[in-house]
């Protein structure tokens, strides 16, 4: 065994989030930064030392700073140029488990008419969840298998889905860790924040209430132009029309809150199967569910808003339900 004698320079990050009660610290921007540099380099940590991060940054959750300085980092690495204009970034990563992804049909709803989607995510990393890439195929529609063919789908079609895996395959393997540690890691927050393609906004569903604000002040101090973060259904970037829907924004730097009301008086039961196939019925209007319809009409709202399609809640739904109501019902 060959002995250690001199400190690792990562070990600075473990330290300062390791130092117990009273003497560990959050980590500056900066500091988020460099450690997500080196985590992202090759052999400059030891998994031992990625490990033991990663659960100190789980155990006591990450700040605004934290997250923009990962966030950071990350797209430094990217090795592709973002030329492809894109008007929406959407990221997928929860995977649903109680109610289909009806989030999907919104996405292509404002492709239908216009706006270029750009979703992308990581499926499997947690078990008895349905995501997105599977739903997609047995939709027949194909994921995109490098950024060059995401480009062209989204030039072609105005929607692309790309998986993690083609866009870092560092954070792809960290956040297929989940597994082996049994808990989730910052890297499932952090890569909601890439927009890999600078689209001009970009939207986020987050499962847990106090993860809303870190996301709209990392956004903020990310420079990003206009950003929607909401509680999703399951946690993916789809509001639930069963419940009040807090929407917290970053408009050219200012932030804002603004609450969708719940659509129905009372909760929907959920699912008895997610059978994939049910999405293409209700598309094609062989299927009426009232839960799913307002769910798509619901969810595209909000990004119409978003986008500065709509003034107001009320034009932002009207819009949202006028793209329903003239979908093309034989794409499927």
């Amino acid at each position: 065994m060959t002995l250690i004698t001199e400190e690792h320079p990562f070990a600075e990050f473990i330290k300062i989030l390791g130092k117990g009660k009273k003497g560990a610290r959050p980590l500056t921007q900066d500091e988020a930064y460099r450690a997500m540099k080196m985590i992202l380099a090759d052999g400059q940590v030891e998994p031992i030392q990625l490990g033991a991060f990663l659960m100190l940054m789980r155990v006591k959750e990450e700040t605004c700073e934290e997250l923009a300085g990962f966030v950071a980092a990350a797209r430094e690495s990217f090795a592709f140029d973002n030329k492809v204009a894109v008007d929406l970034d959407w990221s997928s990563y929860a995977g649903k488990r109680r109610h289909l992804p009806w989030f999907l049909l919104s996405t292509l709803l404002l492709a239908e008419n216009g706006v270029k989607v750009f979703m992308h995510g990581a499926g499997g990393h947690t078990q008895g969840r349905l995501y997105t890439e599977n739903v997609l195929r047995a939709l027949g529609i194909d994921a995109a298998q490098s950024i060059a063919e995401a480009g062209q789908q989204i030039e072609r079609t105005n929607f692309s889905y790309l998986s993690l895996e083609y866009i870092c395959p560092k954070l792809y393997d960290m956040i297929n860790l989940r597994p082996v540690m049994g808990l989730r890691s910052p890297v499932h927050t952090l890569v909601r924040l890439l927009n890999p393609f600078d689209a001009t906004a970009s939207i986020q569903g987050i499962f847990h209430p106090s993860y809303r604000q870190v996301h709209q002040r990392a956004a903020q101090l990310l420079n990003q132009q206009h950003m929607a973060v909401l509680k999703g259904e399951g946690g993916e970037t789809e509001r639930n029309p069963d419940v009040e829907c807090l929407v917290q924004s970053v408009h050219g730097g200012e932030l804002s809150d603004e609450t969708w009301p719940a659509l129905f008086e009372r909760r929907h039961m959920k699912a008895e199967s997610l059978e994939p196939q049910l999405l293409a019925q209700v598309w094609r209007g062989e299927l009426d569910d009232e839960f799913g319809q307002a769910t798509v009409i619901g969810t595209a709202a909000i990004a119409l808003k978003l986008l500065s399609k709509a003034d107001d809640q009320a034009q932002a739904e009207a819009l949202a339900a006028q793209f329903w109501a003239a979908r093309d019902r034989n794409r499927f």
